[in-house]
């Protein structure tokens, strides 16, 4: 499925689009303030025993008798996180937010940025390991391949924690996912902002999600909690779903507005590569 050479030549064409529209990263800019030898110069420092000699400016020294070293801002690979919902809730649109996730790791591994990959339900789950390279992009999407949904009721805040107590190291942050969390998600959001992450949502809902076009009596078993509930569908209370569902996209739209966080929303009628070369069109993961 997914290391099958026709998706992989997908990825290929995504990966040289990234490379030529975003100089192969992900993010827009990845200058530190630490000070090195990178290739954009940033101050003057005294010279000391053990600096690189080449650093010197010997034009200063043939003027003031002075060795006087150039300081160069570093440019850091990125760290690359992604969270993909694999609750039960996500089975219908699985495949679809894999194949958003494998487009996403095939460039940033190209891109020699690092990459780490967590399933996220009740708890999270690591799927890829930190890695780092084009030789590990096959193992990237093997993973994925195999990966499963899993778990209860989706809880994003512990996932977030629980994120955090294993990484430190700030980076690019991608959640895919419905969003439909049964807590909310702006608590979970805010505690990834907080810990000074990039992050982006790639929100992924379907008809079945947005829709409501069940009529009459039904049984309905909740596919997380296996919790059942007899109800009557009226074309009023579908309205009223529908109208829900719609309220609570726009709720997220807003929060990420305000929070300046990026957000792109889609479904699986909508080709992966497709949503990848727009969001990289619009100059990559930012807000």
């Amino acid at each position: 499925m997914f290391t099958d050479p026709s998706f992989v030549r997908r990825l290929e064409s995504l990966y040289l689009l990234a490379r030529k529209v975003l100089s192969g990263s992900l993010q827009a800019d990845r200058k530190t303030t630490r000070k090195g030898a990178g290739i954009t110069f940033a101050d003057y420092a005294e010279y000391r025993l053990g600096d690189d000699f080449r650093s010197i400016d010997w034009r200063i020294y043939a003027k003031f008798e002075s060795l006087i070293i150039k300081l160069f801002e570093l440019e850091e690979d990125a760290t690359i996180y992604l969270l993909v919902d694999g609750s039960r809730s996500m089975e219908s649109k699985f495949r679809y937010a894999r194949e958003l996730a494998a487009a996403l790791g095939y460039i940033a591994l190209n891109s020699l940025d690092r990459l780490c990959v967590y399933g996220l339900a009740d708890t999270l789950r690591p799927v890829v390991e930190p890695c780092r390279g084009r030789g590990k992009a096959m193992g990237m999407l093997k993973a994925l391949e195999e990966m499963e949904t899993f778990g209860g009721d989706t809880d994003f805040t512990l996932c977030a924690r629980e994120f955090q107590a294993r990484r430190k190291r700030k980076g690019v942050v991608i959640v895919i996912s419905d969003f439909l969390f049964p807590g909310g998600f702006e608590e979970g959001l805010k505690y990834l902002q907080w810990h000074r992450h990039d992050l982006y949502c790639l929100q992924v809902q379907d008809d079945g999600d947005r829709r409501c076009d069940w009529k009459g009596d039904a049984t309905l078993e909740c596919v997380e909690t296996g919790q059942t509930r007899r109800i009557t569908v009226t074309p009023a209370e579908a309205r009223a779903y529908e109208a829900a569902v719609a309220g609570w996209n726009e709720s997220l739209r807003e929060h990420c507005a305000r929070s300046r966080i990026g957000l792109a929303s889609t479904g699986p009628e909508v080709a992966f590569d497709t949503v990848i070369q727009e969001i990289l069109r619009r100059g990559g993961l930012v807000a």
